[in-house]
């Protein structure tokens, strides 16, 4: 493969994987690499990343990427090229096994307490090669099991606390930087297990199905937790954001077509009664008023808690909210996300009280039901009704009479579905039936999320 071709395959898998990379930027990549050594793959990494990588949390995509397809040099060294070191770590764990084994954590506890990168590198193609080679394949997971380099965590802080050595960190910081180099060395292996298969079976298959999507294109139903938690730390910046940006757009929105005459005819004073700059009235949009029905089932919890969170950002946006909750009964939960609380404590309030409603199973019909009977005043012309669940019903009465009625009262209504297109209608999913209805749409991640959101002003 040519290095132009290796450079737009690139950039088509950066696409594939979530990072919006254009034609211009592509261009402008191909151009920082004239001004770099071909031969520095950390140049050429950065120049890459300097023209390409536009959001913090992409960075993890792009290297993964990278490394694919710019790899560096496949083999199984046999010996570090670090700094000897003096000190006898204590080697802690993994009893009982073979003298090779042992011989080789005992060359990883040095390498971690000394930071050694790059004997840390070396390892993990040793590891890689004697323990995590399967037919056709490499394992990170079979080899990293034998190593078990998290047992020698005890030992690497007893022999940093028996150092004759004034203390100059707390023990906190020692184990944080052990924990670091053993998280480092971790991902070496995993690192090294892909770059493998994708010099066997090819960098596409590796991106497809080794390589995590970027953040944002990570679905909510099928996130791990430690990608929830990340997926935490980045909508709340996020959020405040996109209220920022919708507040100012439309405080600055376009101005009205209507001619403020009197200020007119004032400024044409100056040119002699000539009217020759038209004055308009000032443009004062209204701020329409949201309510929201939040299905919070087991099934689409993780997708309730966040479209919340944006929903607490959104509060200066509209000028009244109103947020309900249900599984099979409707409650008002607006209390714990008023103006000026932190989110993440409304949100962990609003977890404790829809925790206890009542039904293992959504019923949606019933739902619409008791809302028109109790609350349907709140929807006037002015109101954006929003719906966020899955439209599984369970198999009850869909009611769609009901949400017709409640749908002719509002200016708008849009249901934010986050189960992937290909699945509505399926099993018990009364998703047809709403769709012709209301306006609804896919909301599977947090790309699709913050653009729907957007679009409610």
């Amino acid at each position: 493969m040519s290095l132009l071709d290796r450079h737009t395959d690139f950039l088509a898998a950066l696409r594939e994987r979530g990072i919006a990379v254009s034609t211009a930027e592509g261009i402008d990549a191909a151009r920082a690499l004239t001004a770099v050594d071909l031969l520095d793959r950390e140049a050429v990494r950065v120049a890459y990343a300097a023209t390409l990588v536009k959001r913090h949390h992409d960075i993890a995509v792009f290297n993964a990427l990278f490394d694919l397809w710019f790899p560096p040099a496949l083999g199984d060294a046999s010996t570090t090229d670090g700094p000897a070191v003096d000190i006898d770590v204590e080697v802690t764990g993994a009893h009982g096994t073979s003298p090779e084994l042992h011989s080789m954590r005992t060359e990883l506890a040095q390498a971690l307490y000394t930071g050694n990168d790059s004997a840390l590198l070396q390892l993990a193609r040793q590891a890689l090669s004697r323990y995590g080679s399967t037919p056709g394949s490499w394992s990170p997971r079979a080899a990293l099991e034998q190593l078990d380099p998290t047992t020698l965590l005890a030992g690497l802080m007893r022999t940093a606390e028996g150092q004759a050595r004034p203390r100059t960190t707390t023990g906190t910081a020692t184990r944080s930087r052990f924990t670091r180099r053993i998280a480092r060395f971790e991902q070496l292996v995993s690192d090294e297990a892909r770059r493998r298969i994708a010099k066997r079976k090819g960098e596409r298959y590796a991106a497809d199905n080794l390589t995590a999507p970027a953040l944002d294109q990570v679905p909510f139903l099928a996130a791990s937790q430690t990608e929830l938690a990340a997926i935490r730390r980045a909508i709340r910046p996020l959020a405040r954001q996109l209220a920022t940006r919708i507040h100012r757009e439309r405080r600055h929105g376009t101005r009205s077509t209507t001619l403020d005459f009197r200020r007119t005819l004032r400024s044409a004073l100056a040119t002699g009664g000539v009217p020759i700059t038209p004055r308009h009235r000032p443009h004062r949009p209204h701020k329409p008023e949201l309510v929201v029905l939040c299905d919070v089932s087991s099934s689409v919890a993780n997708f309730a808690h966040f479209a919340l969170l944006l929903v607490h950002a959104l509060h200066e946006v509209f000028s009244r909210t109103r947020v309900f909750a249900f599984v099979r009964e409707v409650h008002e939960v607006t209390d714990h996300l008023h103006r000026g609380r932190d989110a993440a404590e409304a949100l962990a309030e609003v977890r404790r009280a829809t925790l206890q409603l009542p039904g293992t199973g959504t019923d949606h019909g019933r739902v619409f039901t008791d809302f028109a009977a109790d609350h349907a005043h709140l929807l006037t012309p002015r109101t954006v009704l929003v719906i966020l669940g899955d439209a599984r019903n369970n198999n009850y009465d869909p009611a769609p009479e009901v949400l017709a009625s409640l749908t002719q009262r509002c200016r708008r209504t849009l249901w934010l579905n986050p189960e992937p297109r290909d699945r509505w209608g399926t099993g018990d999913s009364a998703t047809p039936t709403y769709q012709e209805l209301v306006e609804m749409a896919e909301c599977r991640n947090l790309a699709q999320l913050s653009d729907l959101v957007q679009s409610l002003r």
